[in-house]
């Protein structure tokens, strides 16, 4: 397909994917004259991916290049692929400075058997997030947060459901991440029903 039928597929303007092409965050095209060249669903999906991770995660156009870079070395690896699309795998391999509650959310992994990267983002959040709560008067430790990590356990089954029979990689990553962040908000608008549904369960006259 040509440029302009690129950018009607996926939504991108041709300006932008000239962008995208120059900063080498789109593989060049088959070139069939000095000015022409053609692309195919490669691209197409390709393109939607950087339009996710730069749109819907935020990354900056660096970061995206970075990521896809990662993503096209380890494409045999699913895991791994999957982690840096979502983010659950730091591209530095860094660990952030240690939050003072790292030390439950590392007990925590532990009790619940889980396989999480000791450089892992979320660990970094979740103690950030316990030692806020603790400063206002909320302690939470591993034991209160153990049933919410089990709710968590079996939205991450139907999360990963989602992804079977996809056997092409970018496909793979882009569902991953669009499932993840975008579904975040509707997940949370549930559990605030649920709330609501709860409260006048228990308090409603």
């Amino acid at each position: 397909m040509r440029v302009s039928e690129l950018s009607r597929r996926s939504g991108v303007s041709v300006t932008t994917i000239k962008y995208y092409l120059r900063e080498g965050l789109l593989p060049p095209g088959r070139q069939t004259s000095a000015t022409q060249a053609e692309y195919d669903d490669q691209h197409l999906r390709r393109l939607r991916l950087i339009r996710a991770l730069t749109g819907v995660r935020g990354l900056s156009v660096t970061t995206t290049r970075e990521v896809l870079d990662a993503l096209a070395a380890h494409t045999g690896d699913t895991h791994l692929l999957l982690g840096l699309t979502l983010g659950s795998v730091s591209l530095s391999g860094e660990s952030a400075e240690q939050d003072p509650a790292a030390g439950e959310v590392a007990a925590l992994v532990e009790e619940l058997g889980w396989k999480v990267h000791e450089s892992a983002p979320a660990r970094t959040t979740l103690a950030e997030a316990l030692t806020a709560l603790h400063s206002l008067g909320v302690p939470m430790d591993r034991h209160t947060l153990l049933p919410y990590a089990r709710l968590a356990e079996r939205i991450a089954v139907l999360d990963l459901d989602q992804l079977d029979g996809l056997t092409d990689p970018l496909a793979a990553a882009e569902r991953a991440l669009l499932l993840t962040v975008l579904l975040e908000p509707a997940l949370m608008a549930l559990r605030r029903m649920a709330q609501e549904n709860e409260s006048a369960r228990r308090h409603a006259p």
